[in-house]
């Protein structure tokens, strides 16, 4: 199953492209997704806390514009979305 990322805001800073792709061998929750970024970030970008503190506090949503919470299951390929907090003033 493929699971493509794509990147909001500061989160696009994760890859030069506007996605990340992650294959996993059956159905994966946010959690598991959240647990591919980290990894992502630790092998790109030196562990980078900052970048590891954007993937936890992002919120996910899927293509239909509806936030995942971490337990929900996915069970097929699909796109969702990284949305990281956004400051303002």
């Amino acid at each position: 199953m493929k699971i493509s990322v794509e990147l909001f805001g500061v989160a696009r800073e994760f890859s030069k492209t506007k996605y990340l792709e992650f294959n996993f061998s059956k159905s994966c929750k946010i959690i598991d997704i959240k647990k591919k970024l980290y990894e992502h970030v630790d092998n790109k970008f030196n562990g980078n806390l900052n970048y590891k503190e954007i993937i936890k506090s992002s919120a996910f949503c899927s293509d239909k514009d509806q936030v995942i919470k971490e337990n929900q299951i996915l069970n097929k390929n699909q796109i969702i979305g990284i949305i990281p907090p956004i400051g303002g003033g």
